[in-house]
């Protein structure tokens, strides 16, 4: 676990060039100190890039990262408000994989080029930026990803589903990094099956994985602004992202 060196940081808006050469809006926040420090990407969930959002990444600077959530919608909807934003995105079934891997390569080489970096980056995503953690640890030369809840990493969107993509199931044989599962069990999507069916699929590839599943939780028990929100559960979920980020990100 990285020892955190300030109670200092310095958070801001930033302009990060994304999938395809575009500049997209993205909020980072670093500790005030030398370093050298891991770097994490934090991927929003489907509601968008939100206040909730910008808060768990500069929970990231107060524990010894440099942090930086990508504004995943800065397309559909530049300067708009996260729910309008949020709308744009869902009305055309989430953001396009490909273009997905591109903003977070963009997010990770951003960190990498800071002078207070190890070159280590770890990705963390929440609801569909679970599914995204993943597809950028199938996909990208990062070094530890957090999934938290991610739905459709197995399993296919119903119709009418506000997320529409495909299961990760073909890529999930090529993962290149260690990765960190974190679940309720009363969630329907992610459910404990689908759950199994990932774990199975690692286990069966020979991948780094460990995997939490909370009897008493369902989707987005970390949103302390939501219903959802279950205190244990994300006490203990953070705990077990600062070991792990601890043991894969330090210098």
């Amino acid at each position: 676990m990285p020892a955190i060196p300030h109670d200092a940081m310095l958070a801001e808006t930033v302009h990060i060039t994304g999938h395809g050469g575009d500049e997209i809006e993205a909020y980072t926040a670093r500790p005030m100190g030398p370093g050298p420090f891991g770097g994490v990407v934090v991927i929003h969930h489907m509601p968008g890039y939100d206040a909730a959002t910008k808060e768990i990444t500069r929970t990231f600077a107060t524990l010894g990262y440099n942090a930086i959530c990508p504004n995943l919608y800065s397309r559909e909807a530049p300067g708009a408000d996260p729910d309008d934003a949020a709308a744009a995105a869902r009305a055309q079934g989430g953001v396009p994989d490909e273009r997905l891997v591109g903003d977070v390569a963009g997010a990770a080489r951003y960190l990498r080029s800071l002078t207070s970096a190890n070159g280590k980056v770890g990705v963390i995503g929440y609801c569909s930026g679970g599914r995204q953690a993943v597809l950028a640890g199938c996909n990208l030369d990062i070094d530890a990803a957090v999934d938290c809840y991610g739905a459709f990493v197995v399993g296919t969107p119903p119709v009418g589903f506000p997320l529409q993509v495909s299961p990760l199931t073909d890529q999930l044989p090529r993962l290149r990094c260690p990765l960190l599962g974190l679940f309720g069990e009363e969630d329907s999507y992610p459910s404990p099956e689908q759950v199994a069916e990932l774990e199975g699929i690692l286990r069966d590839h020979g991948k780094d994985f460990e995997s939490k599943m909370y009897s008493d939780a369902g989707h987005a028990f970390f949103a302390v602004d939501r219903p959802s929100y279950r205190p244990e559960a994300a006490l203990d979920g953070w705990a077990r992202i600062r070991r792990f980020f601890g043991e894969h990100l330090a210098s």
